[in-house]
């Protein structure tokens, strides 16, 4: 049941004249059709006009919301906060709409200005917009030390002198569950794929400690004007050298409890903690990070769990279908692998058994597992290891997901309590790729939203920024319509689900996952003061696309709107 509120005779806030929608968890219906709220002291105290109007007083504020719906604040379940400060705020932006083209890339690097420890790094190219990556800046700025990332998080490229400090050579072996593209001679490239980026990433110097801070509270600013106020930030720790840029480091874990302790946290945030890379996991590192002082970084220090929390364990049972490292039941891509699983181990059988031992030990840590699976056999094997080892409590889930027979597997983790956390954006963006690459057949049960709806499943959608935008709005859009770039989607398409409740999956859903239904994600007497107001009513299903039109006109977090927030 929601906290009790405060008992108060007047309101710090009223907005009324609204659509409120209260939310509930899975189809997204209003449990109250409502048309005001009344806020005081952190928490919602009333909805609905007539109760709101008994807590107006002369010294409430009147917020006139003109029709607009009055939503739960947004939160993002998978949003790599750390990773996307950076990419927003902190490196070179190489992506195609600035640089259409690798000779456009290679300019912009040509030209960048080296940060404080002399490395130029660029981030956001796209190989499906702009062509194949390898060998493509290798010999840009031969004294200075260039690397870019891609727009996925799973490949970089460097130029010469980067793989110099790096200490590659020819002779380089690729790491478990990631690739060295090299040319005819057995050359690195300068092409670095899921758990070889690594190599690079641990020459990279730290980045500055004020650099990050200021990235960070610039991210959180974007978000609460785009009506967000909580997500999942996943993938923090001794192991971040291994995905994306490598920043999301055991100094970045401090750096977000520093911003609690000193008010500055405005987001709630939930962490999964990052022991293991993607590739070569094993339960003697999950081990021994479970053993460490990280899990207790911020109770330690005092820091309310409902702002900030160390939530559980980021585990990558595969990579992604683009780089040919998800694990398939069926082979797939140009070059006909099935991919693996990137657990260490002899055998298939090998890794499928130290995947559920490491699972067992985040399970008995009372910790969650979130699961990167891309590849259905991954994904099915995960769940089947979740399943058959760990308690339903700990709502564990699977990340990304793809699913060779859903209606079983799906079934099956609707039985065990098991999540499902997956991103319609990045389906829109990668989906003709990911056509091309997978066959028809299989892109079309990519994401089975309906059938998991059916089924019973606990599904968040979510942005996996800075891969996709955290316009929560054009997540919900791709959610419904289930196009990608080139093509609209069909239309009635049996996997698309309903605006509301792609709305509950980013709000009351998404606060399950997070075991934080009781204090956020639905709007109601005694539930926190974070709300999203909109500009307009929500459209139906079938004008979605008016949602993109529709602005985000104000954000209150914590009761009070976001942009009066003292900056620090």
């Amino acid at each position: 049941m929601p906290k009790r509120p405060v008992a108060v005779a007047e309101a710090d806030l009223a907005i009324v004249n609204a659509q409120v929608l209260t939310m509930d968890r899975g189809r997204g219906s209003n449990r109250i059709p409502a048309d005001a709220v009344a806020v005081g002291g952190g928490r919602i105290l009333a909805v609905g006009s007539r109760d709101v109007a008994a807590l107006t007083g002369p010294r409430t504020r009147r917020i006139d919301a003109r029709g607009g719906a009055v939503l739960p604040g947004i939160n993002d379940a998978h949003l790599h906060l750390v990773g996307a400060s950076m990419a927003a705020f902190g490196y070179l932006d190489v992506s195609a709409p600035i640089a259409p083209g690798w000779d456009a890339v290679a300019r912009r690097l040509e030209g960048a200005e080296p940060g404080e420890d002399g490395w130029v790094r660029a981030r956001g190219w796209d190989d499906v917009l702009i062509g194949p990556a390898a060998g493509q800046i290798l010999d840009v700025r031969p004294d200075t030390p260039v690397v870019a990332f891609d727009s996925t998080g799973h490949q970089l490229v460097a130029n010469r002198e980067a793989l110099r400090r790096a200490g590659l050579a020819a002779s380089t072996p690729d790491p478990a569950g990631g690739v060295i593209v090299r040319g005819e001679g057995g050359e690195p490239t300068g092409l670095f794929q899921d758990a070889a980026m690594e190599i690079v990433n641990r020459a990279l110097p730290p980045v500055p400690a004020a650099t990050l801070r200021k990235a960070v509270l610039a991210m959180q600013r974007r978000l609460h004007t785009q009506g967000i106020t909580s997500l999942t930030e996943p993938g923090l720790g001794p192991a971040s050298a291994g995905l994306l840029d490598g920043s999301g480091s055991v100094e970045a874990i401090r750096l977000l409890g520093d911003l609690a302790v000193s008010g500055e946290l405005m987001l709630r945030v939930a962490v999964l903690m990052l022991f293991a890379g993607t590739g070569g996991a094993d339960s003697a590192a999950i081990g021994a990070g479970l053993a460490s002082r990280l899990r207790h970084a911020y109770t330690d220090r005092g820091i309310a769990p409902e702002r900030l929390r160390i939530a559980g364990v980021k585990v990558f049972a595969d990579g992604i279908p683009r780089s040919g490292t998800a694990w398939m039941a069926e082979p797939y891509g140009d070059h006909c692998t099935r991919g693996s699983l990137v657990i260490a181990g002899a055998t298939e059988q090998d890794r499928v058994e130290e995947l559920r031992h490491i699972l067992r030990l985040v399970d008995r840590a009372g910790l969650q597992a979130g699961i990167h699976a891309t590849g259905d056999a991954a994904t099915e094997a995960a769940a089947d290891a979740l399943a058959a080892a760990t308690d339903p409590g700990r709502r564990h889930y699977i990340i990304h997901g793809a699913f060779s027979t859903p209606e079983t597997t799906l079934a099956r983790m609707a039985q065990h309590g098991i999540g499902y956390s997956t991103n319609p954006l990045i389906r829109h963006g990668a989906g003709d790729a990911m056509r091309r690459l997978l066959g028809e057949e299989r892109f079309a049960r990519h994401q089975p939203l309906r059938t998991a709806a059916t089924a019973g499943v606990p599904f968040t959608l979510a942005s996996d920024a800075p891969v996709a935008s955290t316009d929560w709005r054009e997540t919900i859009v791709a959610a419904v319509r289930r196009g990608t770039r080139t093509s609209p989607g069909i239309p009635g398409d049996p996997e698309g689900i309903s605006g509301l409740e792609a709305l509950a999956a980013m709000t009351a859903d998404a606060a399950w996952q997070d075991h934080a239904e009781q204090f956020k994600g639905t709007i109601a007497p005694g539930m926190a003061a974070d709300l999203c107001v909109l500009a307009g009513q929500w459209p139906d299903d079938d004008r979605i696309e008016e949602l993109l039109e529709t602005d985000v006109a104000l954000t209150i977090a914590d009761g009070v709107p976001a942009r009066e927030h003292a900056p620090r």
